[in-house]
């Protein structure tokens, strides 16, 4: 009988944890997909994926097992749990001997839509910076353009993916990736005081809000539907229109106080409008312009290095491991990936002018074993007998003095 209460795991886990020996594991998850197929003997079976909005998985059942009624009697966009006994089959991936599923109850679809405790801290730490750098920005015009954004789509930020694939792909990866980039230029503006703060961190809250009508996920999903805003404008347009619509319900309402403020407003507007454009850096990238400013040339870069450490985060992950340090490639990125240079432990170096203690060093010499890179091989027995004899004629000196 399979255990009443097996460990519940995230779907990334599953996989991380299966061995060749079978576990009872359960884990919540959408039915993204059940699809019926033939095998090569002409038999029928189902190949039914799971996804908890961080991961996905694929699980078959063949028309020989109990399970291929229950898979029978699945649907696409259905919440359940998924319990069964998983096992590492080597060539075929993360199997199971058996598994069945129940329907979720309503307070689980929230839990699980809102993101397991790890994923969900780390996105409300996100948006609280978001809010705090918004209320340091000290040009009134772009601290309200923005807190009328945050104000109107913070919500639909938390559903919203930075892409389809490659990085920050996930439901509220957008709330992610803008807050990191906010708190990187940051710190670029303070190794370079001379560029606009108020104006790049507005560029980096407003570069992709487009993608609020390109990669959204459903409400109740993990879906992420395709639009027609997303196909025939892109998130480049469409977020200089969100932008350029908020700018002026602003001015609209307060442009009176803003009259003799420097710069003029127009152009404030107009170069928060170029950093979204530009924000692509290139032609052949999509980019309707070329970055022309500083602000708008270190925006670009600093969405390029965000994206490309989410890649690695990604690819260190999920990727095959080749060897000790080295992994498959996680493309886009152009090459195989080495396990990056660990940081410098200094509680485990000394000082350069502090005396070894000898007893500690003895202490430490007794215990290391006898193959050593210092001593790859064990001595002989001619040369342990002339250690010997040199330990007695140096206890005999000593002695002596």
């Amino acid at each position: 009988m399979p255990d009443p209460a097996p460990d519940l795991v995230t779907i990334r886990d599953l996989k991380k944890l299966a061995t060749p020996q079978p576990a009872v594991r359960r884990f919540l998850a959408q039915v993204e997909a059940v699809l019926q197929k033939t095998s090569k003997a002409g038999k029928p079976y189902f190949e039914i994926r799971f996804t908890d909005g961080l991961d996905s998985h694929i699980v078959r059942a063949f028309d020989d097992t109990p399970q291929f009624a229950k898979a029978q009697a699945l649907r696409g966009g259905e919440f359940v749990e998924v319990s069964g006994e998983w096992f590492d089959s080597g060539q075929f991936g993360i199997d199971a001997r058996w598994w069945d599923t129940r329907a979720l109850s309503v307070g689980e679809v929230d839990a699980l839509l809102a993101g397991n405790g790890e994923f969900r801290e780390r996105q409300d730490d996100y948006e609280r910076e978001i809010h705090g750098l918004i209320g340091a920005i000290a040009d009134p015009r772009l601290r309200g353009v923005c807190e009328r954004f945050m104000a109107a789509y913070g919500e639909r930020m938390r559903r919203t993916g930075a892409a389809r694939d490659y990085h920050h792909a996930r439901r509220g990866g957008l709330i992610e990736h803008v807050g990191q980039m906010m708190l990187t230029a940051t710190a670029i503006c303070a190794a370079y005081p001379n560029l606009n703060r108020d104006l790049l961190l507005a560029g980096a809250l407003f570069h992709d809000c487009g993608k609020l009508w390109e990669n959204a996920f459903a409400r109740e999903g993990f879906e992420m539907p395709h639009t027609d805003v997303g196909e025939l404008l892109g998130h480049i347009p469409t977020g200089m229109e969100i932008a350029n619509k908020l700018w002026r319900e602003m001015m609209d309402e307060d442009g009176e106080k803003f009259e003799a403020l420097e710069p003029p407003s127009d152009q404030v507007r107009l170069h928060l409008l170029h950093l979204i454009a530009a924000h692509h850096g290139e032609y052949q990238f999509g980019s309707p312009t070329v970055p022309k400013t500083p602000e708008a040339m270190v925006l670009h870069h600093v969405d390029n290095i965000d994206a490309k450490m989410e890649m690695f985060l990604r690819g260190y992950e999920r990727s095959a491991q080749l060897s000790r340090n080295v992994y498959q490639r996680a493309r886009p990125l152009p090459g195989n990936l080495v396990r990056p240079l660990p940081h410098f432990d200094a509680s485990a170096a000394k000082p350069a002018n502090e005396t070894p203690d000898p007893a500690e060093e003895r202490s430490k010499t007794r215990r290391c074993p006898r193959r050593t890179p210092l001593n790859p091989l064990p001595l002989n027995r001619m040369a342990r007998s002339r250690m010997r004899e040199r330990r007695r004629t140096r206890r005999s000196r000593e002695s002596e003095g």
